[in-house]
């Protein structure tokens, strides 16, 4: 179906197209198993201690405002993340401000956290609870001086909807938010976020998603800190604002975050990075380029726990999962895994 549609939605602006979907989905009519396949019970999984049908999620920044997280789950998805959501409604940056660049399977945003804001966005997942796990990805809004408080607000906010929390320091679209990764600015933020989980007895889990623009005297300082405050997990990683040389589209010196295959191998070493120098303690999703069942398998055989797509669903559509699901299980076979779980970090370290 979507092959026959996809001619007509490529010929609208892309933020039009996404508009469509997110309206489709709000009608909620699939039936919850429709996108299950056969000997799906290889896939189950764990993330922060919570049982997932499958280790394939949706990323941040289709679903900003929490919308239509339940429709996405009936798609196949073993969780779906929501955001990222700011204290404050927002309308983000003028447009147009996502680009299609259809010779590199990829996409271009600067769409700046337009988002309901964190009053709606609560209310709304409170009358309408996740039939899933819903991880929920917060960030500052752009005209707060004190970055780190907006955090704190929608951690206080959010917290008992989730079933975790991210922390978003790493979108290009946002004046400022990278310089969380200096390491006097990321340990600020994250005693600030511990002592705000103690004063309100918040227990969710709580990941923070990095730039894959990171150098490795960067990493160490963060996997560093990532321990020492013992945050739950890390999400490699967002899109990226350089990594523009092998790109074929005519769009591609857009500004903005790059997303989809061009970022696959860049967040699949990250992960492997990851996975070693903190020798697998910590949880890690990951994200780049994934679009199909090796692409999962290479990012959970470097080191993921779980991954999350976006631009894959946007050039192959919603039954994407299913198929990812399929050549999973096909893989896991093939290796003679009896879980995807067996598989975390097994080419970490190549022979």
């Amino acid at each position: 179906m979507f092959s026959i549609l996809k001619p007509f939605i490529f010929s609208l602006d892309p933020e039009t197209a996404h508009d469509l979907a997110i309206n489709s989905l709000k009608f909620n009519v699939l039936p919850k198993n429709i996108f299950q396949v056969k000997n799906e019970d290889l896939l189950e999984t764990d993330l922060f201690n919570e049982k997932l049908p499958n280790p394939i999620g949706l990323a941040a920044g289709f679903d900003k405002s929490a919308e239509v997280y339940n429709s996405l789950f009936k798609l196949g998805y073993g969780f779906v993340e929501v955001g990222t959501i700011t204290p404050k409604r927002q309308l983000g940056n003028p447009k147009p401000r996502i680009f299609r660049l259809e010779k590199d399977q990829a996409l271009i945003n600067r769409l700046g956290f337009n988002n309901h804001g964190s009053e709606i966005v609560s209310k709304r997942i409170s009358e309408n609870l996740p039939i899933g796990y819903l991880g929920i990805n917060v960030g500052p809004n752009k005209d707060t001086i004190k970055k780190e408080e907006d955090y704190y607000i929608c951690l206080s906010r959010l917290a008992s909807l989730a079933g975790y929390l991210t922390i978003n320091i790493s979108s290009p679209n946002t004046e400022g938010l990278r310089d969380f990764h200096d390491q006097r600015e990321l340990e600020k933020l994250l005693i600030g976020i511990n002592k705000i989980k103690k004063e309100k007895n918040i227990f969710k889990p709580v990941a923070v998603k990095l730039s894959p623009d990171i150098n490795n005297s960067e990493i160490s300082k963060i996997i560093e800190l990532i321990i020492k405050y013992k945050i739950d997990g890390i999400i490699v990683s967002n899109t990226t604002d350089g990594n523009r040389e092998n790109l074929s589209d005519l769009q591609k010196d857009e500004k903005g975050g790059l997303s989809g295959q061009p970022l696959q191998n860049l967040s699949t070493s990250l992960i492997k990075k990851f996975y070693k120098d903190t020798k697998g303690k910590i949880q890690i999703i990951g994200v780049g380029g994934v679009d199909s069942g090796q692409s999962a398998f290479d990012k959970i055989s470097a080191g993921a726990n779980a991954v999350q797509l976006y631009t894959g669903m946007v050039y192959k559509g919603p039954g994407v999962v299913r198929e990812m699901k399929k050549e999973l299980i096909s893989i896991i076979k093939k290796e003679n895994l009896k879980n995807i779980s067996e598989a975390v970090g097994i080419n970490a370290w190549p022979p």
